[in-house]
């Protein structure tokens, strides 16, 4: 016989939310990590002592580290959801009758106390020293990678660079705009680089118009990861122009960052030939003592089948380069009343043959048919890139290339789990925020995974 479903008449029911939330459920096990001790001690001076009692800080922070943790994009469809599913509830404190805040809230936060008071770092942060503490960071080797996100711009709407005009934008600018024209001077935005853009958005001007993923050109941002290569725990995070300068800068911020805040420096880096310039690794060798296994980013081979700069062989100690032929290239062949440094405007150093030694030579055709003698240019931070070289020949360097790819695993996570292909928010400082939380989520649910909890009954006794 066919059964019937009915609602049973009950008055009072005996029911345990906590009990209706699975172990291995995902929120269960990131809840233990989360410590929002200090979340109103930096936002208290942010709130004003007269007027109703607020929306409590942590009930939004925990929300949106539900949206970003399991991919919910929209606030207000996170609202709805946090209603319905119990799990939700749980995690947000709400209970079965807690009132779920209106979506509106979080833009009133999320562009006023959160940004002003920069909360959304120190969480980021306060996560990071919770992987310190469970043992996940190695701290020797870390790698360094970006990765473009679509920003919240319209092609339709922009206009030619060249007819992008400052001096036009007034004091009724809207915030993503003012957040522009404070960055400026900023390494990672405006200082990165003189060259005009093609297209401007004049709603997030800072978005930059790229074509570099070889398709249909589009504004974007650039997220800067350093990562621990032990377990791809993300260290520091930094928003960025998308353009190679910017994001060699953001590298530069991240890496000092982290050694001032968490007292970790690495033994070696690993990156793609984007940060394989002389000045970056200069940088690296010379000022932070950290081994660059890093691809060096050359042009100096030739393809004409003439001689390349590879073939001449340099003596640091004499200064000179020695050719093919046997024969020396120097920088200057008599002495100066004045002394000369020799260095030219890209910074360089440029050694050259005899005329002489090159015109009865008879590797010329192979050295340099066009020209009476032979110039060698050499960067005033070559002996980096020869440290760089010598690097990629170790089995060390063997490793770092493998683990590297962890970083771009994270960058595939973030774009196709937690749906993060385009911005929400507009301004640098509202494409920092979304990678800050995206950043959190995705250390959060790691530790999830390499940290056991204990059972549910184990926890409560």
């Amino acid at each position: 016989m066919m059964g019937t479903q009915v609602a049973p008449a009950q008055l009072f029911y005996d029911f345990c939310l906590d009990d209706h939330v699975p172990d291995d459920h995902l929120l269960r096990r990131i809840d233990r990590f989360l410590d929002f001790g200090t979340v109103r001690a930096e936002l208290k001076p942010f709130y004003s002592s007269l007027g109703r009692p607020s929306i409590d800080p942590e009930l939004m922070m925990r929300m949106l580290i539900v949206g970003y943790s399991l991919g919910i994009r929209s606030e207000r469809r996170l609202c709805e959801e946090v209603h319905l599913n119990l799990a939700y509830r749980w995690f947000c404190r709400l209970g079965l009758d807690g009132k779920v805040p209106d979506h509106s809230t979080f833009s009133r936060n999320r562009h006023g106390r959160f940004r002003q008071s920069d909360i959304l770092r120190h969480l980021f942060e306060t996560v990071v020293e919770c992987c310190l503490r469970e043992g996940l960071v190695g701290g020797e080797g870390f790698a360094v990678d970006a990765s473009l996100i679509a920003a919240d711009a319209n092609k339709q709407r922009s206009v030619p660079g060249d007819e992008w005009c400052l001096d036009e934008l007034g004091p009724d600018a809207g915030q993503a705009v003012r957040e522009y024209l404070a960055t400026l001077d900023d390494a990672a935005f405006g200082a990165a680089s003189a060259v005009r853009p093609k297209f401007v958005s004049p709603s997030d001007p800072a978005a930059q118009w790229t074509g570099a993923h070889k398709g249909h050109a589009f504004f974007a941002y650039a997220t800067n990861y350093l990562i621990d290569t032990e377990n791809a725990v993300i260290l520091d995070v930094e928003a960025s122009r998308a353009i190679r300068q910017a994001e060699v800068g953001a590298s530069r911020t991240m890496i000092d960052r982290t050694n001032e805040r968490f007292g970790l420096k690495p033994r070696h880096l690993a990156a793609d030939s984007a940060y394989g310039s002389a000045a970056n690794l200069a940088w690296l060798v010379k000022e932070r003592q950290i081994d660059p296994h890093i691809p060096v980013f050359d042009k100096s081979n030739r393809t004409d089948g003439t001689f390349s700069r590879s073939d001449f062989v340099f003596d640091a100690e004499q200064d000179h380069y020695t050719c093919p032929g046997g024969k020396l290239l120097v920088q200057f062949r008599r002495t100066y009343a004045t002394p000369r440094s020799g260095i030219t405007k890209d910074g360089t150093r440029l050694y050259r043959s005899s005329k002489s030694d090159c015109q009865n030579c008879a590797l010329k055709i192979k050295c340099c048919p066009n020209t009476p003698q032979r110039k060698v240019p050499r960067d005033i931070d070559e002996d980096a890139r020869d440290v760089a070289r010598a690097l990629a020949n170790t089995p060390a360097y063997e490793r770092s290339r493998h683990r590297r790819k962890k970083v771009e695993m994270l960058f595939a996570h973030l774009k196709r789990i937690l749906k993060l292909g385009r911005l929400r928010l507009r301004g640098p400082k509202g494409a920092r925020d979304e990678f800050l939380l995206a950043a959190t989520a995705q250390n959060l649910r790691k530790l999830a995974k390499l940290r056991a909890m204990p059972s549910h009954g184990h926890a409560a006794a």
